[in-house]
């Protein structure tokens, strides 16, 4: 009988990384908001959307999207291409007990207004990621 599949924690693994990096400092980074948030913080939420376990293959294929918020849009927008970078940097490293095979923006860094929180200035980036347990 094979081993079980350890699928790898993809929010956790960008979560992770991205409190670790010092050009993101100060700014919350959490699969879900901080309490009483309103749009305006310095924030990056992270949320696995989709993707697809490929046996074949040995890889999970997650799809990843990212909301990035600041105080301000041009804040907000250069939040999110620090996001964007270091996520690109993911490509080849290795987390807990999951290898970064791959990472491809599926959508770039967009403007997004977000009606629930009529302050807020937010942008999203769509991201697909291919993890290998080791």
């Amino acid at each position: 009988m094979e081993d079980p599949i350890t699928f790898p924690d993809v929010e956790h693994l960008i979560i992770d990384n991205l409190r670790t990096r010092s050009e993101l400092t100060g700014v919350v980074v959490d699969n879900r908001p901080p309490a009483g948030f309103d749009g305006t913080q310095k924030a990056v939420l992270v949320s696995r959307t989709g993707g697809a376990w490929v046996d074949d293959l040995h890889l999970d294929q997650p799809i990843v999207e990212l909301e990035v918020y600041g105080p301000d849009k041009t804040t907000a927008h250069t939040l999110s291409l620090l996001v964007r970078t270091a996520l690109l940097q993911l490509r080849g490293t290795a987390y807990g007990k999951a290898f970064v095979t791959d990472v491809t923006e599926t959508e770039a860094v967009r403007w997004f207004p977000d009606y629930n929180r009529p302050a807020a200035n937010r942008y999203r980036t769509t991201v697909w990621f291919a993890l290998r347990p080791v």
